[in-house]
């Protein structure tokens, strides 16, 4: 996961692994918390949960960091309600 974060953050080298590797652990620590048991990291709305997270929370000085976030927010509320993602297998 961490080459398509690295990509949506227009970030060409591994410099900065480590740090978005915080990110996409704690973007997944937060769903995991909010209810979300299928944590699947090659399904498309965890994918694009993970990276409006680190789009949100990467970087000090970002104009977009609110809406990236209530983006994160909202979707995460959305999978925490839907069965498929917080039934148990």
């Amino acid at each position: 996961m961490i080459e398509k974060v690295r990509k949506s953050l227009r970030i060409s080298h591994t410099a900065l692994d480590e740090d978005i590797q915080d990110l996409i652990d704690a973007a997944l620590m937060e769903l995991q918390l909010s209810g979300i048991k299928k944590l699947d990291e090659s399904d498309p709305l965890i994918i694009r949960a993970v990276t409006v997270y680190c789009k949100a929370e990467f970087g000090f000085d970002n104009p977009d960091a609110d809406r990236f976030r209530a983006s994160f927010e909202s979707l995460r509320t959305h999978l925490a309600l839907a069965g498929d993602y917080n039934a148990s297998s």
